[in-house]
């Protein structure tokens, strides 16, 4: 699945536009690499997330198109 599509899917940014922002302005690490929007996440990635001046570090579980919200905490799991 794609980081912007695994980033809106999983609620971790509200909008994919927004993830693709993100992702575009260099904002987003795959594994320790400045990732782009179309990279391709599977299980056991970690993703870091810089917000301003705090940052979310979390490790992909599981890859699913698409999930209700109540069960998107269950797709990653923060470190």
């Amino acid at each position: 699945m794609r980081l912007d599509k695994f980033l809106k899917v999983s609620r971790l940014i509200k909008r994919r536009t927004v993830a693709n922002e993100a992702c575009d302005a260099g904002r987003v690490m795959v594994n320790g690499k400045t990732a782009k929007a179309s990279v391709n996440v599977k299980p056991g990635d970690v993703i870091e997330i810089g917000f301003g001046t705090r940052s979310v570090k979390v490790e992909v579980l599981n890859v699913t198109e698409t999930v209700r919200k109540e069960e998107a905490r269950d797709l990653f799991k923060y470190l």
